[in-house]
């Protein structure tokens, strides 16, 4: 067995009180709510502090996650992890139908599918996803979200669908 000597690397984090933005949901419409978080009136989710995402742009019917892409998103073949850019597309698909939604309603994922088109590495630089509503009904809506390097290139596209429900009061 070969001992692997390297220049150790390390990575360390804080996540805000999920609970703070819970308690929001109830109360503010969905745009309200990613206008909140985007401004920084609310703190990030605990999911896009964990993959170091840097902020999100947030419009009615389209939001975009934006991150600098880091070795620590790699998996063992030395590209992006495709969990990573899964959450970034899955993120950006559902948030932008929460940019729809009115006080007290809510959504969950039904589905996502997703197609990886390129490699990812540090090399690809800030990555941008944005989602766009396709489709909204009074019980589902569909996404689709693009994932793109800082020149522009796709790298992935997922569409999604989403179940909404009314909020328990």
């Amino acid at each position: 067995m070969t001992e692997i000597q390297d220049a150790a690397r390390t990575r360390t984090f804080s996540w805000s009180d999920p609970a703070e933005i819970a308690a929001q949901v109830g109360g503010m419409s969905g745009l309200e709510l990613l206008q909140a978080l985007a401004v920084g009136k609310l703190p990030p989710p605990p999911i896009l502090q964990t993959i170091g995402g840097s902020g999100i742009e947030v419009e009615e019917g389209s939001v975009t996650v934006i991150l600098p892409v880091r070795e620590f998103h790699y998996n063992p073949l030395g590209t992006v992890h495709g969990g990573v850019i899964a959450t970034l597309l899955d993120t950006a698909a559902a948030c932008s139908v929460h940019s729809t939604l009115p006080v007290g309603v809510g959504y969950t994922s039904l589905d996502l599918n997703t197609r990886f088109i390129k490699p990812v590495t540090v090399k690809s630089g800030e990555l941008r996803c944005t989602g766009q509503v396709i489709s909204r009904g009074r019980r589902t809506a569909v996404a689709e979200a693009r994932l793109v390097d800082e020149r522009g290139a796709l790298l992935a596209h997922a569409t999604s669908t989403c179940m909404l429900f009314e909020l328990p009061q």
